[in-house]
């Protein structure tokens, strides 16, 4: 050991000696890695429950991680020690599409992670540019087929980019309703938004919590949900659903644990996430973003991933999307 490290070694000491509670403070302080930059509404969601687990988790901060779509931010959870003081984010991206979007990512979304709750789920909905529906006396979901099925390859619709849960959700839409439109992939869900809006595509499927302020200003006319059931955020609006049995795409994230961590302590750490996502203050945060909390068991969380990574592999193979 050099003179450098001993010096370090010793004022570390020193600090913990003069304040009893650096030791322990350093040992107890979680981190959420959060695979997008900051500002987006699945940082902003860590936020709030990084703030509301205090009271039994200690100190949480965030930590973000933004790149290649999110992989490097969930591969440096993958990769973490398993002690249960690295968390991270698994989203629709990186747990159901990505794993057939990439031939080959930095992690295994199957084997690599500790399921430990459920956060959320955000409705998408399918919009069209007003000006457009009512040029095309588009009224309904089923005007939009109907037009579709009597005007062959003259519809088109932007998603966020090849791969992206907006695209899939419009494959799986022209095959189910038996039209066809053109995919017109845009570098982000913003960029896709600025075309629908500007009448460069006529319909996109969107996140409900970026597209309803502009369906409440009439720029864009909702014609359908994309979630089971109706979301309460526009209750008017029916689902696809209703029109295309079993159509059911929403946006969703949760917190995950490096495999290998403890059994007990992802028990630990779910009854602190899933007590605050039952919280008044929380559910009343995260209405503020359109978002649905969504508390598991680590074993609900576990299954429910496994069955969307079932379901974007056969999307994926529909859209013929790659990515490398």
């Amino acid at each position: 050991m050099n003179r450098r490290q001993l010096i370090t070694r010793s004022a570390l000491a020193s600090a913990s000696l003069a304040l009893p509670g650096f030791a322990l403070a350093q040992a107890t302080t979680t981190r959420i890695v959060v695979p997008f930059a900051a500002g987006g509404p699945i940082d902003v969601t860590a936020r709030i429950l990084a703030e509301a687990v205090r009271g039994s988790l200690g100190t949480v901060i965030v930590d973000n991680r933004p790149g290649a779509g999110g992989n490097i931010g969930v591969s440096a959870v993958a990769k973490a020690v398993p002690d249960g003081l690295t968390l991270g984010i698994a989203t629709t991206a990186s747990h159901g599409i990505n794993p057939w979007l990439f031939s080959k990512l930095p992690y295994d979304p199957a084997k690599d992670f500790a399921p430990i709750a459920q956060m959320l789920r955000v409705p998408n909905v399918l919009v069209m540019n007003a000006e457009a529906a009512t040029r095309l006396k588009i009224n309904s979901l089923a005007d939009l087929i109907a037009y579709g099925k009597a005007n062959p390859g003259k519809l088109n619709y932007g998603s966020g980019g090849n791969g992206s849960a907006g695209h899939l959700a419009g494959e799986l839409f022209k095959n189910q309703a038996g039209i066809f439109a053109v995919h017109i992939p845009y570098n982000g869900g913003n960029p896709a938004q600025l075309g629908l809006l500007s009448g460069q595509v006529d319909f996109n499927f969107d996140n409900l919590a970026t597209a309803a302020a502009n369906i409440r200003a009439g720029k864009l006319k909702a014609l359908a949900v994309t979630t089971a059931q109706r979301s309460a955020v526009v209750p008017e609006v029916p689902t696809v659903a209703a029109t295309l049995p079993g159509f059911e795409i929403d946006t969703w994230w949760g917190l995950v644990a490096p495999a290998g961590t403890p059994a007990e302590t992802v028990r630990k750490l779910n009854a602190a996430f899933s007590a605050a996502l039952n919280s008044p203050e929380v559910k009343s945060r995260f209405a503020l973003l359109l978002a649905e909390p969504a508390p598991s068991t680590p074993e609900q969380f576990a299954d429910f991933m496994t069955r969307e990574r079932s379901k974007y592999e056969r999307l994926v193979k529909l859209s013929g999307a790659k990515v490398d």
